[in-house]
């Protein structure tokens, strides 16, 4: 089989030690067939290899760097440009998690947070600690939420890139998220996503109830839209989905190219790549686009 190992480096690295990989690849028995350059620090190297090596070899790649700063990718080579994008909100898309930025104007963030940061990390049921979080910022003003997205709410760096080039490429771009459609129909016009799905707040008199719609989008509605968004596309394996908390799992590991973008623990180890060093850009490279490709 054909593998395609990708290499990206964050810009401060001073090289991309490709070297280190292809000699810790060659007791593999695994052969260098192709070298591709993406960008000033990013390389992606084809490899031929024995059928069923991709697991051993992401190990492999995997040991070999974890001195340098790098993002890794070590997947098929055919079918890794994706036709459609599923793609987490907070945390991943932009830099905060909207919830506890609404909770800080009802002065309670640190609790809110605290409950995030538990259920991101897979220790409490998401629905259960969504509904608790939302009861604690009851009586918040709608207009609050308008500030909080104009003063909080910042596109993560690589995220307008990575989605206006999978879009000019013919993937379909989606916006998933367990927070609000108030939050996603904004990022998602930002960033250029072809649609989004959201849980929505109640709202009375221009003021927040402190209830959520039901049903609730979490971890198994996540996982339901890539199924459904890729229904038409080739299927699951035809999709990139990216994500941060545990909600986001079971989506990147049903995903042909599931990516942990600074992750949870839980997640980070069971997705099949990772971006824990450079921005959303490297989500690209690990589909082949080079950089003068990318769109801005």
């Amino acid at each position: 089989m054909q593998v395609a190992v990708t290499l990206v480096a964050p810009p401060d690295a001073v090289f991309v030690p490709e070297t280190v990989v292809v000699h810790a690849l060659e007791p593999e028995g695994a052969r260098v067939v192709g070298r591709n350059v993406l960008g000033e620090r990013a390389v992606e190297l084809r490899i031929e290899a024995g059928e069923g090596a991709l697991a051993r070899l992401r190990e492999v790649v995997e040991a070999a760097v974890r001195h340098f700063p790098l993002d890794t990718c070590v997947q098929p080579w055919e079918g890794r440009r994706k036709r459609l994008l599923v793609a987490d909100m907070d945390s991943t898309i932009i830099g905060c998690e909207c919830l506890d930025e609404i909770a800080d104007f009802a002065g309670v963030k640190d609790k809110v947070a605290a409950i995030t940061e538990r259920a991101m990390r897979g220790e409490l049921q998401f629905e259960a600690a969504l509904r608790e979080r939302v009861a604690m910022i009851r009586g918040v003003p709608v207009q609050d939420l308008e500030r909080c997205f104009a003063e909080r709410v910042r596109l993560n760096p690589g995220a307008r890139i990575m989605v206006r080039t999978m879009a000019a490429n013919g993937a379909r771009c989606v916006l998933v998220s367990g927070g609000f459609t108030f939050f996603t129909s904004k990022v998602a016009e930002m960033a250029g996503f072809h649609a989004a799905r959201a849980n929505w707040l109640k709202v009375q008199d221009d003021v927040l109830t402190g209830e959520v719609g039901e049903p609730i989008l979490g971890r198994e509605a996540k996982l339901q839209t890539l199924m459904e968004e890729s229904a038409a596309l080739g299927g699951p394996a035809a999709a990139l989905a990216i994500g941060d908390g545990a909600n986001d799992l079971a989506m990147i590991e049903a995903a042909g190219l599931g990516v942990a973008y600074r992750a949870k623990p839980l997640v980070a180890e069971k997705a099949a790549a990772r971006i824990d060093r450079g921005d959303l850009t490297a989500a690209l490279h690990f589909q082949g686009y080079r950089e003068d490709e990318f769109v801005s």
